[in-house]
């Protein structure tokens, strides 16, 4: 799990981007605009910064440099625009740009570049000697003791019971064809949701749905889409 600030005027984007970044585990801080960007990023440093380009205050290009040049520019950041040229983006990658992203944006495409880029700061965190907390944020490896490991093992050890949906189920038949296979349906996709720790992107592969089509679906369902992310949280 990470913290990601999304950066975009548009509130469409900002809340599509929340709703996949949150839905694959991860903690999203939205901005609207490069003043609420800063005092973000002054609150406490993101692990990855979604960043649109074009904005009405000032730019995310503009934006960019200038963390670059504060030396705040220490998080990967991903751009994102529907009407950038490729200068505009050669100049992003230049000034420190991990990654470039064009509008409308694929799942696959965000969802890879996401990945890379907290791959990227993973490394980075690991070889300044820095593990990750809980809440994303890293902190010194040298204060870990023997204490803490030993708990660390002994908690390990205990047994945790399953709390996921169970593969076999009961239904009540005695209902209205429509009522009885929505039930189904909600068994069915509790089912995966916990056997694959609430990632949508995996659950999609699983079942075969396009990923927003899903997300639909569980939504109408009325499926708690935070019940698969307990074990991974």
């Amino acid at each position: 799990m990470a913290n990601i600030l999304v950066v975009d005027d548009e509130l469409g984007i900002r809340d599509l981007l929340f709703e996949i970044l949150n839905d694959e585990g991860h903690n999203v801080e939205l901005a609207e605009n490069a003043a609420e960007a800063r005092a973000a990023r002054q609150r406490a440093r993101p692990d990855l910064v979604l960043l649109d380009i074009w904005m009405p205050d000032t730019d995310g290009v503009t934006l960019l440099k200038e963390w670059s040049t504060a030396g705040l520019l220490t998080m990967p950041v991903i751009m994102m625009s529907g009407h950038a040229t490729i200068d505009t983006a050669v100049d992003a990658t230049r000034i420190g740009a991990f990654a470039f992203l064009e509008k409308p944006i694929t799942l696959q495409k965000l969802l890879k570049a996401v990945e890379q880029g907290l791959a990227r700061e993973s490394a980075r965190r690991a070889a300044a000697g820095v593990v990750p907390t809980p809440t994303g944020q890293g902190q010194p490896s040298s204060i870990t003791t023997t204490g803490d490991s030993l708990l660390m093992a002994s908690l390990a050890s205990v047994p945790v019971p399953d709390q996921g949906p169970q593969s076999t189920q009961s239904f009540d038949l005695d209902r209205p064809l429509r009522d009885a296979r929505d039930g189904f349906e909600k068994a069915y996709f509790e089912f995966h949701l916990a056997m694959e720790n609430g990632s949508m992107t995996r659950v999609a592969e699983k079942t075969g749905l396009e990923r927003t089509h899903l997300y639909r679906k569980l939504k109408q369902l009325g499926v708690d889409l935070s019940r698969g992310r307990r074990s991974a949280v």
